[in-house]
């Protein structure tokens, strides 16, 4: 807590005073001890108007001297509709495209003759404030708006202070006192307000709330769980004192020197706000927006950098897709130039998870992006001049032997290559060939994992990062849930501490062909058959069984074998333990003479009868006679991966599906990179994993999520971490380097 109280006056006064004379914001109180009262300083006609008509038409005619008046009054009648039969969402959306891009708008000029034109309400480009300024920032507080929801639970609203640019209420800001718990402002305040006086959110950017000790950002659309900390105003490497920042209750002025400086806020408003599909609202976190920023900086001294942009590090869960598309749209918007992306990952799930992102975000219209089918269509479009390429590293294959073609000319257009995860496949004959094809291009690798050991050879490639936010500031800033390990390696487990790269390397790939299928086999036989021995299998599926059902967040589950075979076998003996176990509980019931035991049991055995479970592996059609000589019945999975529910979903959608039965998985490479499932809470590991593949993998169950689960005392639970059950030690490589590099505790705690 503060060393003292803190009133919620005290807040507000001490941030208008800073916004005032640090940041050249005007003030205005537009107090009435009466409501309905229109003389408040405002000007406004109707206490349901949020925009400032007189200031929003004064801004436009400042940034358009050659609209002529009439058609002004015409734009500011477009801006002021109240857009009644729209969702808040969609009036959102519609609002933020006008404001970013402008109103176009049709005019008859002194001649009679028709003029269509496109009128800016804020002028992106200058931020200076004072006299002679493009743009005019106002901080209004105490400011009474009329009710117009159709179910209010108030008459009027008056929110403690919103910030304006040029007559467009922008920024939410929302005031307790220190000893009120934030969620208040949330639950009590923001919802409320939503309900009562929506209007005042169809312009808003995003929302500030804050009790001085601690502050959050977020959209107005957003849960609780996604309004996140600022701490950071300049560098994503300042360290944060945040047992200080509480003591002192200065949370607030971090958020506002972060994101409410001209400069900053107009940055934000152009450049870091998405919708997505039309129905959510994406806007960048705080190292986001430093992050993409820092890459953006270097983009514009490219010439300095040789086509090495650099490597963006971002912790797996922390928005790594959505940094791509803020970095991308902010080149295409500010840079002049004839610029073209290419994206390269190297799981065709990724590409299609980042195709989809950019298009649903409207980065890029359709006809703008490519998604070659094969290596032929993917040269022929690289050699267009297509906005965005996304593609798979393994279309850059080429016969041995010949060069591979140069498939742009850099005096015409400039290629930015973003590279996912690209310590994976980057210094192979694909690399090489998609460097000869690109040769002129600028580089950028975007990654979840930090570079370790061999992958240093990405700095080579790349240049040094250009981005970093680790696994531990993302666990401080709640971007991500702490994970907490827990080893339990049978005892038949012979463990070996030297498996060669290769032996890591084939049990990436879960499609190997026949003759990589053999040499696994084969040469590391030994290895092979000491993690499939039935007897240690059955050991692990018992303990599954019965801690699954006895977790406190009951999430989701993920668990990771070795190869497909032993994804099938260990579905079929987890099945016949998770039967003995609730016939066994069945009997415990029959036995016990306490009730509250009994009721306890009871609540288990429907539990476990509930859950549904799945394997999920690729094209298992291809290897259905293997299976069926190892004694395995694919035939129901076969059918399973390929089914549609009622509704029309397939297996991932239940997968990801909070309410739905299909709580446990069993897989050995699908959904362990590119996919989030935000319930997944416990991931059981038993397959040798090192490095980024490891890192990549547990970070599956270290997403945030609103959604809380009925536990057995009744009580609604919510996910405060993730858990990892480890069967075949696989940290046992990793503890130098997650302490070493992302300078991680040695505990349990991951």
């Amino acid at each position: 807590m503060a060393k003292n109280f803190i009133s919620e006056d005290d807040i507000e006064q001490a941030i208008l005073q800073t916004l005032s004379q640090q940041y050249g914001f005007e003030l205005l109180n537009c107090f009435t001890s009466n409501p309905d009262t229109l003389n408040d300083g405002s000007n406004r006609k109707d206490k349901r108007d949020v925009v400032f008509a007189d200031r929003l038409k004064s801004a436009c005619t400042r940034l358009n001297p050659d609209i002529p008046e009439n058609a002004i009054d015409d734009v500011v009648d477009t801006v002021m509709d109240r857009r009644g039969a729209m969702s808040a969402i969609a009036a959102n959306r519609e609002l933020h495209g006008l404001i970013r891009d402008g109103v176009p708008i049709e005019f008859d000029d002194r001649d009679g003759i028709k003029q269509n034109e496109i009128v800016r309400l804020i002028d992106f480009d200058n931020a200076q404030t004072g006299a002679g300024a493009a743009n005019e920032y106002l901080a209004v507080s105490q400011f009474w708006i009329k009710a117009i929801g159709q179910t209010s639970n108030a008459s009027f609203r008056r929110p403690d202070v919103i910030l304006y640019v040029n007559g467009l209420p922008m920024v939410f800001v929302e005031l307790k006192n220190s000893n009120v718990k934030l969620r208040a402002a949330f639950d009590d305040n923001l919802k409320n307000y939503k309900n009562d006086i929506p209007q005042l959110f169809h312009c808003n950017a995003f929302c500030i709330l804050s009790n001085a000790i601690e502050t959050r950002v977020g959209s107005f659309t957003a849960g609780w769980e996604y309004f996140f900390i600022w701490l950071r105003v300049d560098n994503e490497k300042e360290k944060v004192d945040r047992k200080q920042i509480v003591r002192d209750g200065t949370s607030l002025e971090y958020a506002v020197a972060g994101l409410c400086q001209p400069p900053r806020l107009l940055d934000y408003m152009e450049n870091f706000i998405l919708f997505h599909k039309e129905t959510s609202k994406i806007i960048a976190q705080n190292h986001q927006f430093l992050g993409v920023n820092n890459a953006y900086e270097r983009f514009l001294n490219r010439q300095e950098y040789d086509g090495k942009l650099g490597v963006f590090w971002h912790t797996q869960g922390s928005g790594k897709s959505f940094s791509m598309i803020f970095y991308s749209r902010k080149i295409f918007r500010k840079v002049p130039g004839n610029f073209s992306f290419v994206v390269v990952t190297d799981r065709q799930d990724l590409d299609g998870q980042i195709y989809r992102n950019f298009l649903n975000t409207g980065t890029i219209k359709k006809n703008d992006a490519a998604q070659p089918a094969n290596a032929a269509e993917m040269r022929e479009f690289l050699g267009q001049n297509k906005k965005v390429v996304f593609t798979l590293i393994h279309k850059f294959r080429y016969d041995k032997g010949k060069t591979y073609p140069r498939l742009f000319k850099p005096g015409e257009r400039e290629i930015i290559v973003m590279v996912d995860e690209a310590h994976r496949t980057q210094y192979k004959s694909l690399a090489q060939n998609m460097r000869a094809g690109l040769k002129g291009a600028h580089f950028i690798a975007f990654t979840g994992t930090p570079l370790l050991g061999k992958s240093r050879k990405t700095s080579r490639w790349f240049g040094d990062y250009v981005s970093e936010y680790n696994f531990q500031q993302a666990m401080e800033d709640q971007a991500t849930v702490p994970l907490f390990y827990e080893k339990r390696v049978p005892e038949v487990l012979i463990q070996n501490d030297e498996l060669s790269e290769e032996f890591y390397a084939l049990l990436e790939d879960e499609n190997l062909d026949e003759a990589q299928q053999e040499k696994l086999e084969k040469k590391f036989a030994k290895e092979m058959e000491v993690i499939k021995r039935d007897d240690r299998l059955d050991t692990i599926a018992k303990d599954i069984t019965y801690h699954f059902p006895r977790r406190g967040y009951l999430g989701k589950g993920m668990v990771i074998t070795l190869d497909k075979f032993t994804a099938v076998k260990m579905f079929y003996k987890v099945q016949l333990q998770w039967k003995a176990e609730i016939k066994q509980l069945r009997g415990l019931i029959k036995k016990s003479a306490n009730d509250i035991e009994k009721a306890w049991l009871k609540k288990i055995v429907a539990y476990m009868k509930s859950v549904e479970m799945a394997v999920v592996i690729s094209d298992p059609k291809a290897d259905e006679e293997k299976f069926e000589k190892a004694g395995l019945d694919m035939k129901p999975h076969i059918k399973r991966l390929d089914q549609l529910d009622e509704h029309g979903h397939d297996i991932e959608f239940n997968f990801k599906d909070p309410e739905h039965p299909l709580q446990l998985v069993f897989v050995c490479a699908m959904w362990l990179t590119g996919f989030d499932a935000q319930t997944v809470s416990t991931l059981y590991l038993d397959k040798p994993m090192k490095d980024h593949t490891l890192m990549q993998t547990i970070a599956r169950a270290n997403r945030v999520t609103s959604h809380k689960i009925k536990g057995y005392n009744g009580k609604y639970i919510e996910k405060k971490n993730g858990e990892i059950v480890d069967y075949y030690n696989v940290f046992r490589n990793m503890k130098k380097a997650f302490i070493k590099t992302l300078k991680l505790p040695k505990c349990v705690a991951l």
